[in-house]
């Protein structure tokens, strides 16, 4: 299942991760992809804000930490996959056994590591010109929630 959806303003961009954010579940896997400037870490944001996190924390890419995490009305993990080369290293920083555990991921540059995430992940990505967003789910529970995005 996909669909794709234009995103001509960053009030676009906010909405749709409000949308994200009220359908989001423990264990849920998103993962952003795109070229650089797309908007994964603005999408990432205005997720992170709309579940909750306060406008006082800095949610910015974790490019170089590899992982941040952030309590909000689910716990989140938010990953940039960009510099792993594989999959024994995405293993180490524990993102799967976050996932088993309850924590919905947010993961940039991670559709390469779908399978060691566990799977299941809705896709979505971003394009510049002109700017709009795909979503693809890869399983059951991403279906639902693509199926489930409030319109």
């Amino acid at each position: 299942m996909s669909s794709t959806l234009a995103l001509p303003t960053r009030g676009a961009t906010i909405a749709l991760a409000r949308r994200l954010a009220a359908a989001l579940a423990p264990g849920d896997l998103l993962l952003l992809e795109g070229p650089l400037g797309a908007g994964k870490t603005y999408l990432s944001r205005a997720l992170v804000r709309a579940l909750g996190v306060d406008r006082r924390t800095r949610v910015t890419s974790p490019t170089f930490a590899l992982v941040h995490t952030y309590a909000a009305r689910l716990e989140v993990w938010h990953a940039d996959l960009y510099r792993v080369i594989s999959g024994p290293e995405v293993d180490e920083l524990g993102l799967r056994a976050a996932r088993d555990a309850g924590a919905a991921l947010l993961v940039e540059w991670g559709a390469r590591f779908c399978r060691e995430l566990g799977g299941d992940a809705l896709l979505l990505t971003l394009s510049v010109e002109p700017r709009t967003v795909a979503l693809e789910a890869s399983g059951p529970r991403a279906r639902a929630l693509l199926e489930g995005l409030p319109r």
